[in-house]
């Protein structure tokens, strides 16, 4: 599986670092290993590094046409429902990653400036309460907070941002009242609709007035509304009430699979402090899913009642909840959100088992499975009349639960399930970040594609330009734009960097924390992501590490660079091996990181032997030592 290695490493120098972390703003005592080779810059590196460098202008060109200097977007003086905060965050959702990852210093305050403009807006409008979205579904909030998340990768000690993590995370812990969205006693998050007004048990037609259009063209929740028969329904006033009277009585009261995603809130303020509280809340709401599958008989349900009971709302069916096995999306809202929350624990716990799971989700479909012209087919959906609605199950799901565990019969089931052609080919899925290429990357790691990082990123430059050419002519004004406009047109495309530079498929768009194969910071300028004039490439993915080249661009100065083990420190380099030379050079690590110094215009090639996920997971940059200091950063 996935076999290859890199040739020749030019100049670099491991700065090897002690079991003791660096003080603050200094790494002056690191030991220094030398190599030293020539060779020229590979095209993916030049390639890289010109979409590192282009993503600012472009991401300014889109700002300037489309907000405010306040950072809220040039829009509708009213917005009514429960449904568009979400979409406000999601056109500026990867800002903060971009910087995170190298991009200009600018675009720090930019994505936070540009959080709160689209906070205050949708407070006016009436979708956010107190800094938090009053009441929906975690797959919105799920797709609305990843732009918050990154923040913490961006810079975490920003005392605001930090503040709302602990705050976000306290609306999930059991306030003892009527109010409160968590039963710490039962394990439940309340009801599918939820947030800082807490659980929303009784809906209204004025919350669902702009999603009612959005939902016409699913099939309908449930075949026995009355006088409700088809989803076209759905826009007709008076047919309506009958679905929103189904939807109250069967739907609203109790928790869903769907809420999993809140175990990134909660991990995401864990990161910021450590607190022990935050990972007991995620392994204990996680477990009891798992808890619940056992107790179905290997099938998750898709609906618990506010005693705890199974389908205590559903006339006792499995089936039948919100965001479940039969409405809107049917199976894919089930992968989505325990492959969240089974990583999630993994992540926080270093314990695999949590990947049971996701596991029993496609082992429950999978026990199904038809073959079609030499094509497995799945079912995406059940209701009374048992599984149906058969097709392909999409690559990223299986994918996303090999990475976390790299185990052989993982990837196999991977390859067993995808199919074959989309790994020899891009397929870029445009509009709202959900470019996945990830058939194609896993081609690449099977050695099919080898030409797959010039590719995608050549790709992911011209998507840029293809969404620079449509905000140029788009002559629309806030009255024709529905909430979705700007998130499709964002020309901040990263899932070609994440891929190459950090090894990873992309983070799971729902809600999901991004889990990578390493990161990279730039100890000359006290930041995250990787200097200037840097490039880097993961090639190959293993139980045991990682192949990495690093590529200094520069001709004249020396970079230094720190690799991490994981994006949040969890995975601990135990050694560093040079590859291709002869003798081959091994230097001992033993901590989540080291720092690597090229000269000019060098190219190195390095194994990187891991211990995964044996280090508490993180915020922390390498120079903060055991506690993240906290500052008041502005945004003006």
């Amino acid at each position: 599986m996935m076999n290859r290695f890199l040739s020749a490493g030019l100049w670099i120098i491991l700065l090897l670092v002690s079991p003791d972390a660096f003080p603050q703003s200094d790494t002056t005592f690191l030991k220094t290993v030398p190599y030293h080779t020539p060779a020229p810059p590979p095209e993916w590196a030049l390639l890289q590094r010109q979409l590192m460098d282009a993503l600012y202008p472009a991401a300014m060109e889109f700002v300037e046409k489309y907000t405010y200097p306040d950072g809220s977007l040039i829009w509708r003086d009213e917005w009514p429902g429960m449904d568009g905060s979400d979409d406000g965050y999601e056109s500026f959702y990867n800002f903060p990653l971009y910087y995170a990852l190298g991009g200009p210093v600018e675009m720090d305050k930019l994505s936070r400036k540009l959080w709160e403009g689209v906070t205050r807006q949708f407070t006016e409008y009436g979708q956010i309460v107190n800094e938090f979205d009053a009441g929906y579904d975690w797959m919105h909030h799920g797709e609305a907070y990843t732009n918050f998340y990154f923040f913490g990768l961006a810079d975490p000690t920003d005392r605001k941002m930090r503040e709302r993590a602990l705050k976000f995370a306290a609306l999930y812990f059991d306030d003892g009242t009527e109010n409160s969205n968590f039963d710490s006693e039962l394990k439940i998050i309340r009801s599918p609709l939820n947030g800082s007004r807490g659980p929303r048990m009784v809906n209204t037609a004025e919350d669902w007035v702009t999603h009612r259009p959005i939902l016409s063209n699913y099939p309908l929740p449930y075949d026995d509304i009355p006088h409700v028969t088809t989803g076209k329904d759905w826009n007709n006033d008076e047919k309506f009430a009958y679905i929103l009277e189904a939807l109250n009585e069967r739907m609203m009261k109790g928790d869903v699979p769907l809420n999993l995603a809140a175990t990134s809130l909660m991990l995401n303020a864990f990161m910021y402090t450590g607190d022990e509280k935050y990972k007991k809340w995620v392994l204990e709401y996680v477990q009891a899913w798992m808890d619940r599958v056992e107790k179905n008989g290997g099938i998750i349900p898709d609906n618990v009642g506010l005693s705890g009971q199974i389908g205590e709302h559903m006339d006792g069916n499995w089936w039948g909840g919100y965001y479940g096995w039969k409405w809107p999306h049917g199976v894919r809202n089930k992968l989505e959100a325990t492959t969240i929350g089974a990583s999630n624990a993994y992540l926080v716990s270093g314990d695999d088992r949590y990947l049971e799971l996701p596991n029993s989700v496609i082992e429950a479909i999978s026990r199904e499975a038809r073959e079609e012209d030499g094509k497995k087919l799945l079912p995406h959906r059940y209701d009374q009349r048992g599984w149906y609605d058969y097709r392909p199950l999409q690559a990223m799901y299986p994918t996303h639960i090999w990475y976390m565990s790299r185990k052989e019969k993982d990837w196999a089931r991977v390859k067993e399930l995808l199919d074959p052609d989309e790994m020899l080919q891009l397929n870029y899925v445009k509009g709202k970040g959900e470019e996945r290429n990830t058939a194609t990357w896993l081609g690449y790691l099977e050695g099919e594609v080898p030409n797959y990082p010039v590719d995608i990123l050549k790709a992911t430059y011209q998507e840029m330009q293809n969404r620079l050419e449509k905000i140029r002519k788009d002559t629309s004004t806030p009255d024709q734009q529905d909430v979705h406009h700007w998130l499709n047109l964002n020309p901040v495309i990263l899932e070609g960097i994440v891929q190459t530079m950090l090894g990873a498929p992309n983070h799971i768009y729902h809600g999901g924390l991004l889990h990578t194969s390493v990161r990279y910071f730039d100890p000359e300028n006290q930041r995250s992501g990787i200097p200037a004039d840097m490039a880097a490439l993961v090639e190959q993915i293993t139980e045991a590490g990682v192949s990495l080249t690093l590529v200094n661009l520069h001709p004249t100065e020396t970079k230094k660079v720190i690799v991490q083990g994981g994006m949040f420190g969890e995975h601990h380099i135990q050694r560093v091996n040079q590859i291709e030379i002869y003798p081959y050079q091994f230097d001992t690590v033993d901590h989540a990181f080291f720092q690597a110094e090229l000269g000019p215009g060098s190219v190195v090639k390095l194994e990187i032997e891991m211990s995964r996920f044996r280090n508490p997971p993180s915020y922390a940059f390498p120079w903060h030592g055991n506690e993240i200091p906290v500052v008041d950063k502005t945004y003006d």
